[in-house]
């Protein structure tokens, strides 16, 4: 249908020939296209920024009134944070590129304004919030802002709450920043980006870290923003989990679709863009709201409420199964060996090797008792700043536990943050790092299988967030330890590479290893997970089945997560566990199968 929109474009010929016009506006946005230059809050005009990698963004035009709302969305690495970036006035200022043409915001030129001049009209929440939060202090953070912008000290109190409050954080504001979980900081750099009411707000996948309530509470921030008459520019992943119950209609008015190549290639009303391009943009990688997950699967528009798309999806799990019953059982590579906790008190940040005082360092999980055995996947559930990442860091060796033991070979441990995890100058050397000559074709089947041979001479802290995330998972397999810990191993991904992570997960346990994953993505976990642990109250609340999980609605409250309408369509169906996820698993493989 637009599979040929989405080709990767060569970057060297693409600058030669210089293409004039790359906005392909969809026939319906033409109100868009018209709107008057002098009104418009942004406008770019023929703008391109080229990396030294030779990846980069455009040409690009591009106007967006005051007031509008805007959804970018696209596969990883086509320019999504390129584009933000250059709105900012990051590129060209911090970040070195070859520009040419111009962005104007709110009429000051970008490439002629300094970042803290064009602050005054926009405020950005960054792709990894840590990597803009500076001071060691919530409230200070929240605050700084505003010192930035002159406002008298009286009224900086009440806005710094206002803020906090708004996106759920109240309770941080006395809060170190050091000590705060990644869904934790990601609310705290919101507040920031919001407490100056600014102008344009700039959200980059503003819920890649948070569990449905701290969705909630970037919805909840961004119609405040917008009732000030604020523009928003929304790159988002999770688009089913940010639109709700609402579907296509709770998300930006207006769509905006980078490829592969730095190429926009539609432009036009949400609901239009993704219905109709459904298919295309599957195939490319993007994300999908369910309708037009849907839509591009059967060709049919209504989702589930349409009775012939409900049948042609149950019919997907009796496909499946029937595939499987010929199937033959993979068999393990390795003994099996199991890493066993007990009695483990967490503490966030790890416990120091000498406390001076006694009880000095607060446990945030105590008494955790649970084994993690050889071959199976096991993900790891509970609201934000539970202590999910502090067990998986204690659990890897890498912080001391306050008291309690575990016993078993020590795991690999990929971390949330992959710039956390990068040593090496190059993609080549850090995925290479540690091994030898005879791990030299696992390390070329992870290069191919995770799309990173066009970068392997490139600084891995150089990349796009989805490309340094299958970096890290890249360099973390590449090792073969005997258990595998994943520190929510789809951040940052597009569809295609959060299917592909989580297969490398399974089958990474199916030789043998065992995997323990975090995950706030419920669908994910119904479709991957053999059993979840849930963490609560500051413990380990519960050992269970993913479907187990989801007949429990004081559990999954529990847990922080909610029932998508996939998934509450699978309960109200009341399909067997098996079936369930056999339709679940096709539905991920739909990607594969348009492609092919």
């Amino acid at each position: 249908m637009c599979a040929p929109e989405f080709s990767t474009t060569s970057r060297s010929c693409r600058t030669r020939s210089r293409s004039p016009l790359a906005v392909r506006p969809d026939s319906s946005s033409a109100d868009i296209s018209s709107t008057d230059i002098s009104s418009a809050d942004i406008e770019a005009v023929g703008f391109e920024a080229i990396h030294s990698s030779g990846d980069g963004l455009g040409p690009v035009d591009l106007r967006v009134a005051p007031g509008e709302h805007v959804l970018v969305i696209g596969p990883s690495g086509a320019g999504k944070s390129t584009l933000l970036q250059a709105l900012s006035g990051v590129i060209p200022h911090t970040v070195p590129a070859q520009v040419s043409g111009r962005i104007r915001i709110c009429g000051v030129d970008t490439q002629e304004s300094d970042v803290p001049r064009l602050s005054r009209h926009l405020s950005v929440v960054a792709q990894n919030p840590s990597s803009s939060v500076c001071l060691p202090d919530v409230a200070d953070e929240v605050a700084f802002p505003l010192e930035n912008h002159a406002w008298v000290p009286e009224a900086m109190g009440p806005a710094v709450r206002a803020a906090l409050d708004l996106v759920g954080a109240g309770k941080l504001a006395d809060r170190r920043t050091a000590t705060l979980s990644g869904g934790e900081t990601q609310r705290v750099a919101l507040a920031a980006a919001i407490v100056t009411e600014p102008r344009v707000l700039v959200l980059d996948e503003p819920t890649s870290m948070l569990d449905p309530a701290g969705i909630a509470s970037v919805r909840q921030a961004v119609d405040a923003a917008s009732a000030r008459a604020s523009t928003i520019v929304l790159v988002e992943h999770r688009l089913d989990e940010y639109a709700g119950a609402r579907g296509i209609a709770g998300l930006p008015g207006r769509t905006i679709v980078v490829a592969r190549g730095g190429v926009v290639a539609h432009d036009g009303p949400t609901a239009r863009v993704l219905v109709e391009h459904a298919a295309a943009l599957q195939e490319a990688g993007c994300w999908l709201p369910l309708d037009a997950e849907l839509a591009a699967l059967t060709g049919l528009e209504g989702g589930l409420a349409n009775d012939e798309v409900a049948d042609r999806v149950a019919a997907l799990g009796a496909r499946a199964a029937a595939g499987a019953a010929g199937a033959t059982p993979v068999r393990p590579t390795r003994e099996a060996e199991a890493l066993s906790v007990d009695n483990l008190d967490v503490v966030a940040g790890g416990a120091p090797k000498r406390p001076r005082t006694k009880n000095t360092s607060e446990a945030v999980l105590r008494g955790l008792n649970f084994q993690l055995r050889a071959g199976e996947v096991v993900a790891l559930l509970g609201r934000n700043g539970c202590g999910k990442s502090s067990l998986l860091r204690t659990l890897a060796g890498l912080a001391r536990p306050r008291s309690g033991q575990v016993h078993g070979p020590r795991p690999g441990l990929i971390f949330q943050n992959p710039e956390h995890q990068f040593s090496q100058p190059t993609v080549r050397r850090e995925i290479e790092h540690g091994l030898g000559a005879d791990d030299a074709e696992r390390v070329a089947e992870l290069i191919t299988r995770f799309d990173l041979s066009a970068h392997l001479d490139h600084s891995p802290f150089r990349l796009s967030g989805g490309q340094q995330r299958r970096v890290s998972i890249a360099a973390m397999l590449a090792h073969d330890r005997p258990f595998l810990l994943a520190d929510e191993p789809s951040f940052g991904l597009d569809r295609r590479s959060s299917i592909a992570a989580m297969h490398a997960l399974e089958r990474t346990a199916r030789s043998g290893c065992g995997v323990l994953f975090s995950s706030h993505e419920l669908r994910a976990v119904c479709t991957y997970a053999d059993r979840v642990l849930v963490l609560a109250e500051g413990g380990l609340i519960a050992e269970t089945t993913p479907f187990q999980l989801l007949q429990d609605a004081s559990l999954l409250a529990a847990a922080g997560l909610e029932r998508t309408p996939l998934l509450s369509w699978l309960q109200a169906r009341r399909f067997p566990a098996e079936l369930a996820r056999a339709i679940l698993r096709e539905l991920d493989g739909a990607p594969t199968q348009v492609a092919a």
